[in-house]
């Protein structure tokens, strides 16, 4: 919510226009002045003197905005929240705070009410939304099912499991834990290395696979780590996860991080016999191995749940 309004005293002798953003309302320290009928001068002493004596805290009352005056130059201004204006409003005995104190909360409470009716029937629409896109899913999925064996759509239904991957992704749906919550067999450091190695051959670089921290060991640990004596992750497929994900986000290669990230991973499933389906084909492509890997460079650090939910879901669904 962020609107402006035009604010009347009773008296009907001042007029000031007042910022509604964040549940709160905010004022510059010349429109408290116009307000309580004051000299800007005594409103900074009153606002400084509410910080000084701790009654409020600077940072979650003060926010600064850009503003452009009458010459067209853009300056920084400083506006305070409801609770600034309130305090000052008793400091200096003003009725006039009183009554702006009560159209301010009246406006906020419309606004709150408002809000919630529009979010109620935002919500109502999405569900709306949701269940027609299910219903659109059953029916192509329907139609695949008829037209597998006589041509129309079999191309689709070679596609349909990334199809509702994508689904799941849209109405976060994706799988929160692996299948295979059996007792983890892990690599260790030098075998890791010894991958490392393996692939400089490949690599004219002399570079590549060079530490620079202790980064890639310590993803390694991460991986096994324990809390009260239980795996933090939970399964096999989670924990190969999150060693993709830490050991291309640690960056402790000076050179090919990404390359060696996606070489562990495959030898973490390898070794916990997931690197294969039951159908004996490898569990994800060489195409689908490169771009997961650029999936999780790219990811932010807030998104990092969301990425493993993607990657134990892809590693799940391939097990058939």
């Amino acid at each position: 919510m962020k609107e402006i309004i035009i604010y009347r005293t009773k008296d009907k002798q001042t007029q000031i226009e007042v910022n509604f953003e964040n549940d709160t309302v905010w004022l510059t320290q010349q429109q408290m002045a116009s307000l309580f009928g004051q000299t800007k001068q005594n409103i900074s002493l009153h606002v400084n003197n509410c910080f000084k004596e701790k009654e409020l805290k600077l940072s979650s009352v003060v926010k600064e905005s850009l503003t452009t005056a009458a010459d067209g130059k853009r300056y920084k201004t400083k506006y305070y929240n409801l609770d600034v204006i309130i305090s000052i409003g008793y400091r200096v005995k003003s009725i006039r705070g009183t009554q702006f104190r009560q159209w301010a909360t009246q406006r906020l409470k419309d606004y709150l009410i408002e809000g919630v009716a529009i979010n109620e029937k935002r919500l109502a629409q999405k569900n709306k939304e949701i269940q027609l896109l299910h219903d659109g899913i059953k029916i192509l999925s329907r139609a695949i099912e008829e037209k597998a064996n006589g041509e129309e759509f079999q191309w689709l239904n070679q596609f349909s499991l990334g199809l509702k991957l994508l689904d799941d992704y849209d109405h976060e749906a994706l799988d929160k834990i692996g299948k295979h919550k059996r007792k983890a067999k892990y690599p260790e450091l030098r075998e890791y290395m010894e991958v490392v190695e393996q692939m400089k051959r490949d690599f004219n670089s002399d570079i590549f696979g060079k530490e620079k921290d202790g980064g890639f060991k310590s993803a390694i640990t991460l991986v096994e780590q324990q809390f009260d004596k239980k795996d933090i992750y939970l399964s096999i497929e989670e924990k190969a996860s999150m060693l993709l994900y830490l050991i291309v986000k640690n960056h402790s290669f000076v050179d090919g991080n990404k390359r060696i990230a996606a070489a562990c991973f495959l030898l973490f499933l390898e070794r916990n016999n997931l690197l294969y389906n039951v159908k004996g084909q490898t569990i994800i492509s060489n195409e689908a191995l490169a771009s997961l890997t650029l999936f999780v460079a790219s990811s932010k650090a807030e998104e990092m749940e969301t990425v493993k939910q993607l990657l134990v879901s892809i590693l799940n669904r391939n097990m058939h």
